[in-house]
């Protein structure tokens, strides 16, 4: 019987826990991380599995917003650290459109929570007290007061008492703080208490003493009486907590006790789901272990990020390391199996699990093609294969709609697979020009091309359409290793380096079959007989650009990663704005509406500029690098700036990698050019200023002869060199450190002057 059902089975039988009330809670003091999941979906698989029984039952989700701020991530320490001790709801928003701290992390969880099909209603724990609805609990645990001391002594077995301790604690009426309050006297109407200035490590309290009305929102009790509290407020029969606190003397067991003894009500049914790992270690947001939960449903589908805690019993750990590995693609065939025994029934555990994955409408048992998700990230990296027309091939019948839905979801999630968490061998698009390993390739090995190229000349020309004919062509393959006596390992090997420059790679029948023959053929051919590729030896010929661009020796002394890339672009025309570019402007801010300051502080890019400025002696927090900046704009909801088709242009480029691309008026340039440590009393006059800015010492910035015409290695630019529409020539700069590689400062390089080019017309005249 599969997990939920079980669970249902057990509380329908016991005939102890009518009416049935399922809840759950979740303290919204930052962004909740991926395994924060598991309890709202494990109660979520009970709640529909009593429904499923035909039984009725309520089910409830509370977000603890009464609750103390008592830690705050590092990106918030220098927003909202002055509200620590604060009421989560009491406390502004680190960000601007929401009401509260509370409301500015609940709104993001609620979004996932309801995107992976939560049944729950939501609820505000502040709303219940403010509302009046816990003044009978707080009476009750008041009047308990020593009872309570007495059962966590029991239960936990601690030895400390606190004479005079009452469960409770209140909001200071001079500073507003309820984690810095002590609780010391009750009357029966009136408690007294004092705000202590150092009765906590993460806040200060004000030393103001007062006597107040517990009720009405005034005060809350603490979170080992305040669980209980609300299965007797609400009427919950059903709860359940991560397995830690169902630990002997845990906070379960003095809930149980306080259930017992104190509010006289039933235990609810408990839950004790075991941890969400990644990488063997428990998700913890505040040591910024595992994905934060926003992030599932930008990488996985919803049906199968909920299928992901929904496929696993309750009592047993989930494993999840998307982050160079396979573990997605594992998924989705998982997920792809249970949906075939769904359709075969031929299998009711795996059947329940597809079923209780579902978000809606469980579909109709019907026959569908699944296209395997490895196999769609494979397919997509080769730009001359037809995806629709591949799986055509696999499937040997048109797609239906359904079909056709499935695979363009599956490629949107392919691509950011590809893109941020595939293993590297599998990133294996063939390279547009021959890999500079082929060059050390054995003769061995290219008698095996040679023989391969032998396979593909039987084969038919265009693309192969199934998986027998590419299993047919791995078979041939190896048979084709053996009988020149030469290692598999060595002869794939021989045909990765060919078309991906690294040693290893996906399946190659399967890879081989992406590409029409006469390419494969014709980069073999020239890899065995070392001819040159026609374009490295375009870039051979390239003209050198010292006359107009160096690194000084200091600079690479110091900063060996560091790398620029120059391109002279003459006769554009630019424009104040354009249609089509707009457009396209559009198309990536509506890409980057998942972005958060916290994801953007995560980017290799962004931290190898941040590292730079560090080492400068630059605070990025008030200078933040162009690309940072530019992002954060976004981020913010403020939008990008509008300039010119030239500047708004190589912008798109900027926030798609991250990476810093400046554009200069090479007519207002006296050159040669250099990149070198600022020098005491220079000066610039940056875009937008009216006076000039020092630079000082460590600075890294762009000169020619005339001075700096940026600072601060790609934070501003000079006004003198300003592109406008009156620009006809442009100098192009990128710029890469540390994990930003020459490779792809290159790659920025050629794809900024190119969408320049598409705006902007004129010819390259250097592009290095």
């Amino acid at each position: 019987m599969f997990w939920a059902d079980k669970i249902a089975k057990d509380i329908i039988d016991s005939k102890q826990y009518k009416p049935y009330w399922v809840n759950d809670m979740f303290t919204p003091s930052g962004f909740a991380h991926i395994g924060s999941l598991r309890g709202p979906l494990v109660h979520d698989a009970a709640y529909r599995a009593l429904k499923t029984a035909h039984e009725k039952v309520e089910f409830t989700y509370v977000f603890n917003d009464f609750d103390p701020i008592d830690g705050l991530p590092p990106e918030l320490v220098e927003k909202s650290g002055k509200y620590l001790g604060f009421p989560l709801r009491s406390a502004p928003s680190p960000e601007q459109g929401f009401k509260s701290f509370e409301e500015y992390f609940t709104e993001d969880f609620k979004k996932v929570l309801k995107s992976l099909g939560l049944g729950a209603k939501f609820l505000s724990s502040w709303d219940m007290y403010h509302e009046g609805k816990f003044d009978e609990v707080i009476r009750i645990a008041l009047d308990n007061a020593e009872k309570i001391q007495d059962i966590y002594q029991k239960v936990s077995g601690s030895q400390k008492r606190e004479k005079g301790w009452l469960p409770l604690q209140v909001i200071c009426e001079k500073c507003g703080k309820l984690g810095t309050t002590r609780v010391h006297g009750w009357d029966g109407k009136m408690v007294s208490y004092t705000c202590e200035e150092s009765m906590v490590t993460w806040a200060k309290g004000c030393r103001y003493t007062g006597k107040i009305s517990p009720f009405g929102g005034v005060g809350k009790l603490p979170w080992k009486v305040d669980w209980p509290a609300h299965w007797k407020v609400l009427g919950v029969t059903i709860e359940g907590a991560g397995k830690d606190h169902s630990s002997a003397g845990g906070s379960r067991d003095i809930a149980k006790e306080l259930c017992k003894e104190v509010f006289h009500i039933p235990n609810p049914y408990n839950l004790p789901y075991e941890f969400f790992l990644i990488g063997g270690k428990k998700m913890s947001s505040s040591k910024g272990l595992g994905l934060k939960a926003r992030d599932l449903t930008s990488i996985l589908p919803p049906e199968i990020g909920r299928f992901l805690f929904t496929r696993t019993d309750y009592n047993q750990a989930i494993e999840f390391n998307p982050v160079g590995t396979m573990a997605i693609c594992d998924l989705f065939d998982e997920y792809d199996r249970c949906w075939k025994a769904y359709t075969e029934n031929s299998d009711e555990n795996l059947s329940r699990a597809f079923i209780y994955a579902q978000i809606d409408e469980i579909p109709e048992k019907e026959k569908i093609f699944l296209p395997r998700f490895r196999d769609i990230a494979n397919v997509i990296q080769n730009p001359t294969t037809g995806v629709l027309q591949y799986f055509t091939g696999i499937k040997e019948s048109p797609l239906n709609p359904k079909e056709k839905e499935i695979l363009e979801e599956r490629i949107r999630y392919a691509k950011v697979w590809l893109k941020n968490y595939a293993p590297s061998e599998m990133v294996m698009e063939m390279s547009r020009k021959i890999p500079e390993e082929a060059k050390n390739l054995s003769d061995n090995q290219k008698k095996y091309l040679k023989e391969v190229i032998r396979l593909l000349s039987f084969r038919h020309p265009a693309l192969v359409r199934n998986d027998t004919l590419a299993s047919d062509l791995q078979i041939k393959l190896y048979e084709a290793a053996k009988k020149l006596s030469i290692s598999p390992k060595d002869a794939f090997s021989s045909i990765y380096i060919s078309t991906i420059g690294k040693p290893f790679g996906p399946k190659a029948g399967v890879f081989l079959s992406q590409y029409p023959k006469d390419v494969l053929i014709k980069r073999f051919e020239t890899v065995i007989n070392g001819k040159k590729d026609s374009k490295s030896e375009k870039n051979n010929n390239s003209k050198n650009i010292s006359h107009l661009f160096s690194i000084h020796p200091d600079v690479k002394k110091i900063f060996p990663s560091i790398s620029a890339g120059v391109a002279v672009i003459k006769g554009v025309s630019i424009s104040k704005s354009n249609p089509h570019l707009e457009k396209e402007k559009e198309n990536v801010l509506k890409s980057l509406e998942e972005l958060t300051p916290e994801k953007l502080g995560l980017y290799p890019e962004v931290i190898s500029y941040r590292k730079l400025y560090k080492q400068m002696g630059v605070d990025w927090h008030s200078r933040r690098p162009s690309p940072e900046a530019l992002l954060r704009r976004v981020v913010l909801g403020k939008g990008i700036y509008s300039i010119n088709t030239c500047v708004d242009a190589y912008n798109l480029i900027v926030m798609r990698h991250r990476v810093s691309i400046g554009a200069f008026d090479y007519d207002k340039i006296k050159f040669p050019t250099i990149l070198r440590f600022a020098k005491e009393n220079d000066e610039i006059l940056l875009l937008g200023e009216k006076e000039s800015t020092k630079y000082f010492k460590k600075e890294l910035a762009y000169y020619d002869s005339m001075g700096g015409y940026n600072i601060d290695f790609n934070y501003r630019d000079a006004q003198r060199t300003a592109v406008s529409e009156n620009t006809k020539n442009l100098l192009i700069n990128v710029d890469g450190v540390y994990d930003i590689a020459p490779e792809k400062v290159k790659e920025i390089l050629q794809e900024s002057v190119k969408i320049i080019l598409k705006y902007c017309g004129g010819e390259v005249a250097i592009c290095e």
